[in-house]
């Protein structure tokens, strides 16, 4: 940055904090190279809410200092990456992601040099720290939206959307998206659908994609892109290693009927994904529900999270023939930029597995495989791993309940915690599960070997994949490594002949260990029998 330029901005920051306690200096790049290994976005990464994670000071909310005291657990699971659900300051004070200030950490949580502690703890393990973080919206207490609602005049105001008569037709999840901020419709407590919608000529009316207590940035703005710019390179300065950017496909709103994934909405993803991978071997992966293939391209924003597969994997390991075959067409044509999960931490993309699963682990374990195996980027959705149960509660609270680490809890000393424990934790939590080969832990940390000590698992591209009613079995090619992958979803014996193999090649069993090898005959096919409910792993390397 020049410095005529710089010392403008940085007078223009001054002007605008003294009147709203906003940091808005510029914050040039530092790029730094990585510790991380090359293809590190590749391994699996678990997602992770820090207030349910691990307390360390008995407070009864999770923090960054209990994260970092389980990182050599996640060590030993084998993950590469984490996720962290919003770590800023917010005004919810749980979730996140209604943003009051996005170069600080939430007090909750820490402190910013606790931040650089965890992602100094991570690389040194080789765990790459990647972060939500919030373009659209902000809350209704960021003070720069607070400014703007004191002074209709003031340099803050075109930082949101406003819109004295917006007209009729909006319609944004069964909700009128805009609200009067002289009637403070941030304290309604009702169903937003039952909100009287403002009157036309209502000065004072703003756009909410997702709502009154969150307002929406004017990214038309360059003053706010330039915002978000700063606000992306302070924490990759500080050594982040990517990020999760939210709902990016509502940045830009154009009318009533184009309000969803605009162009204009596509060209500042691909922006903000240009200047993240700028550093050198950072990770970018957004949240876009609607059209998440063409997220996932390079073009656009080079990693999205495969919405609608989670359904149809978890379908498939309840034995649904159908669900089979369409998880076996979504990867035959799948780019490896895409993020693959079970469920996450909104209910609507599921209850946790457990419950979906209704405690059947040999189904549970189906569903793992589904995933942990193939292409692209596996997130595993924290305490998945040790098959941990939703607890009761409205919304999403029943997926975001603290971590089971011990029969009795473990997870914080207070006698209460910011939610109720999970009501399995005397049987399924991380330290029985670890002492126990044979537990839903010791599978995940399997699967999770494989994939890292076979290249082929991570990076290989899919081949030979068909399905013969229940049983889906697949090929991952990379180089001359060659592993060759078999589920049966079935609750009965399956036996199937597999094709594409090379001719008379001989594979041997790498799940489960020690099995008998996998021989193929002239014409490169293979006989296979598999129990019910059950995978088998081969590997052939052709050196």
């Amino acid at each position: 940055m020049n410095t005529p330029k710089l010392l403008t901005r940085l007078l223009l920051a001054a002007a605008l904090t003294a009147q709203a306690q906003v940091d808005t200096r510029p914050v040039p790049a530092q790029p730094r190279p990585s510790t991380l290994p090359a293809d590190w976005q590749h391994g699996v990464f678990m997602e992770i809410f820090v207030r349910g994670y691990q307390d360390s000071d008995g407070d009864g909310i999770g923090d960054l200092r209990g994260l970092t005291r389980r990182l050599d657990y996640l060590q030993k699971l084998g993950v590469s990456g984490l996720w962290l659900m919003p770590i800023t300051a917010s005004a919810d004070h749980d979730h996140g992601y209604a943003t009051t200030d996005f170069r600080a950490i939430e007090p909750q949580y820490g402190t910013l040099a606790d931040f650089d502690a965890l992602v100094r703890e991570a690389h040194k393990r080789g765990i790459g720290i990647v972060m939500d973080y919030v373009v659209n919206h902000a809350s209704y207490r960021f003070p720069a939206f607070q400014a703007a609602l004191k002074d209709r005049g003031s340099p803050w105001r075109d930082w949101f959307v406003w819109n004295a008569d917006p007209g009729p037709g909006w319609d944004i999840w069964g909700k009128y998206p805009w609200y009067d901020a002289a009637t403070a419709p941030w304290t309604y407590t009702g169903e937003l659908k039952d909100l009287a919608p403002p009157k036309p000529g209502t000065p004072d009316t703003f756009f909410g994609t997702f709502g009154p207590h969150m307002p929406d940035f004017n990214l038309r703005n360059p003053a706010v892109v330039q915002y978000h710019e700063d606000s992306l390179r302070f924490w990759l300065n500080r050594g982040l290693d990517g990020y999760r950017l939210d709902a990016v496909p509502h940045l830009i709103e154009n009318n009533a009927r184009d309000w969803n994934d605009q162009p204009e909405s596509r060209r500042l993803t691909k922006q903000f994904q240009d200047l993240i991978k700028s550093y050198p071997n950072r990770y970018v992966v957004c949240e876009a529900t609607a059209e998440p293939i063409a997220y996932g391209d390079p073009a656009l924003c080079g990693g999205a999270f495969a919405f609608n597969l989670n359904y149809e994997m978890v379908k498939a390991a309840q034995g649904d023939a159908a669900a089979v075959q369409k998880v076996a067409d979504y990867y035959q044509t799948m780019s490896p930029t895409m993020a693959t999960f079970l469920h996450n931490h909104d209910i609507f993309t599921g209850r946790r597995l457990w419950d979906q699963l209704a405690g059947d682990e040999a189904r549970y374990r189906l569903a793992a495989a589904s995933y942990l195996l193939l292409p692209g980027t596996p997130f595993v959705y924290y305490g998945e791993e040790i098959g941990q149960a939703g607890i009761d509660g409205a919304g999403d609270e029943p997926l975001r309940a603290p971590m089971s680490w011990t029969p009795a809890g473990g997870f914080t000393t207070s006698d209460a915690p910011f939610r109720p424990l999970s009501p399995n934790r005397t049987s399924h939590n991380a330290a029985s599960q670890m002492r126990d080969a044979g537990s839903l832990f010791n599978f995940y940390r399997t699967l999770i070997q494989l994939r890292r000590s076979q290249p082929s698992l991570a990076l290989g591209r899919y081949e030979a994949g068909q399905v013969d009613g229940p049983v889906w079995s697949f090929q991952r090619v990379q180089g001359s490594e060659r592993s060759v992958v078999a589920i049966n979803y079935g609750d009965q014996p399956a036996t199937v002949t597999l094709a594409g193999l090379p001719p008379a090649a001989r594979a041997k069993a790498a799940y489960p260990a020690g099995g008998t090898a996998l021989k193929a005959d002239a014409a490169g096919g293979a006989r296979l029998t598999l129990p019910p409910l059950s995978l088998r792993v081969y590997r052939l390397d052709a050196r």
